[in-house]
């Protein structure tokens, strides 16, 4: 059940400046780094990229949460802050530290009562939780749909997309790529509960999957053809 706030707590000045301090804190990880840090030479591995999902989480889980009747301002400033360590903390604690991150900015940026902060500080720690949905806050459980949805659809498949010049692969691996995407939608598909997020994640799909027909059958009219290696690299 989610929690019941009457009236709105967050302006949208207020939010605006979370999302303002949370860019600048990705920049400045990425730029504490060492040359060749860890997954420096990724795309996504940036503060523009990793600005870009937590946006789309915020859009996605707000979605979410008016249809399902969650409280909006939790979910929302939950899903601003769930990323913001994810470029300077391992994998396994990004979660916890995002939380204290967002308890410090919080306490000290915002005057809200500390039952809105603990709510938000839980979603943000809980959005890694690979449990059952239902063990959490209706919250977080927006933000972890939110989460796994934006993984599904064009930007991921984009992202995929991408990775095949990181493999050394070539367009016609395309189809197994967005192959990629499928299976991971359908992992999403498993662990969603709300009937927004179904929603959404069979829109996408629906999408993902015409795309991987299509190239599917250009691509299958391609005649793989012998190329004589040069002698000498040719840039």
């Amino acid at each position: 059940m989610g929690v019941e706030i009457k009236e709105r707590r967050v302006s949208e000045e207020e939010f605006a400046a979370m999302e303002e301090f949370v860019f600048e804190y990705l920049a400045a990880s990425v730029e504490r780094e060492e040359e060749g840090g860890r997954m420096r030479w990724y795309p996504w591995h940036s503060a523009e990229y990793r600005y870009n999902h937590i946006r789309n989480v915020v859009d996605l889980a707000a979605e979410i949460a008016k249809k399902e009747g969650a409280d909006v301002d939790v979910t929302r400033v939950a899903s601003v802050f769930h990323d913001v360590a994810k470029l300077d903390a391992e994998q396994d604690v990004h979660a916890e530290e995002g939380a204290r991150v967002a308890r410090q900015y919080l306490e000290t940026h915002c005057e809200y009562p500390d039952s809105f902060l603990d709510e938000v500080c839980r979603s943000v720690e809980d959005h890694s939780y690979q449990g059952p949905l239902e063990d959490l806050s209706l919250e977080t459980q927006c933000l972890i749909e939110a989460d796994l949805l934006d993984k599904v659809g064009a930007n991921g498949t984009v992202l995929m997309m991408l990775r095949m010049g990181y493999e050394a692969r070539t367009h016609m691996d395309a189809p197994e790529m967005v192959e990629r995407v499928l299976e991971r939608g359908h992992e999403a598909e498993d662990r969603i509960r709300s009937d927004a997020a179904e929603t959404i994640a069979h829109r996408r799909l629906k999408r993902v999957r015409w795309l991987r027909e299509w190239l599917t059958e250009e691509l299958s009219n391609v005649e793989p053809r012998a190329v004589e290696e040069p002698d000498e690299f040719e840039p």
